[in-house]
């Protein structure tokens, strides 16, 4: 009899702790998982209230980056390039559909949904944006533009130029929660506005394309420039415009007259 209980009271033993076995595996497991699919984002890259999107890390070409929690006195110099018809109408990092003709930037850290001002540092011109996409991946470049954006500002015939990007609103919440600027958002709708119709190596040529704008009714002016190769050209722009929409209603007009890559330049 005293075997035949200790014989039960073995199983019973071995019983309970199968059953600690089997509840502690399940329970350990997720955790090892989530924390592999998660990692550990450094402290001073963790999300604060109100920040805009989006702070989760991301790997291109073998580098990892770790976007900005806010964009709170962000400022930076260094090469702007630009982007176009390869990613017309494909989808943004933040969902959006990548409209080349709009006016829009592509950053590696800054949250998305960002207004910076770039501004050009060899003449002055600047414009405000908004960050939508990642990238440029290059290391020696800090904004990718796209085609509209890079236009106005005259990068797309020299394909890049050195710029100074400052953050005009981010992730700090306002009163309301909403990202607060830093400084006042400039208004660029207004100010003096050109449309460039050509870059000309011959001055005798870029003086006859003013006389046939005259021949338009349309003010023209010439405008000396040296482009990064050493090129010494004569801009041939018209205007000056005082509001930007009405620049780029000359825009149109001048591209229905014959003169297919013109755009709108600030002075």
């Amino acid at each position: 009899m005293q075997n035949i209980i200790n014989h039960l009271r073995n199983r019973r033993a071995g019983l309970l702790a199968l059953t600690v076995f089997i509840f502690l595996v399940p329970s350990c497991a997720p955790k090892a998982q989530i924390k592999k699919q998660v990692g550990v984002m450094p402290p001073s890259q963790a999300p604060a209230p109100g920040a805009l999107k989006n702070v989760k890390p991301y790997t291109v070409m073998g580098v990892t980056y770790y976007p900005l929690a806010e964009a709170y006195g962000f400022s930076e110099e260094g090469i702007a390039s630009w982007y176009g018809k390869d990613f017309d109408g494909k989808p943004t990092a933040n969902g959006e559909t990548y409209d080349m003709y709009g006016v829009s930037a592509a950053h590696k850290t800054l949250p998305l949904g960002t207004m910076v001002e770039v501004t050009r540092l060899d003449n002055g011109n600047k414009l405000a944006v908004r960050v939508n996409d990642r990238g440029p991946f290059v290391p020696d470049r800090v904004i990718d533009l796209s085609y509209g954006a890079a236009k106005i500002l005259g990068i797309v015939g020299p394909g890049t130029a050195r710029v100074r990007v400052v953050a005009l609103a981010q992730g700090k919440p306002g009163a309301d929660g909403a990202p607060a600027p830093t400084t006042p958002l400039p208004d660029f709708t207004h100010g003096e506005f050109y449309v460039q119709v050509g870059a000309f190596g011959v001055t005798a040529n870029a003086g006859r394309v003013r006389d046939s704008l005259g021949d338009m009714s349309l003010t023209a002016r010439l405008q000396p420039y040296t482009n990064p190769a050493g090129q010494a050209l004569t801009r041939v722009q018209a205007g000056p415009y005082g509001d930007i929409n009405v620049a780029r209603e000359a825009m149109e007009t001048l591209k229905g007259k014959g003169f297919a890559q013109s755009f709108v330049v600030a002075d």
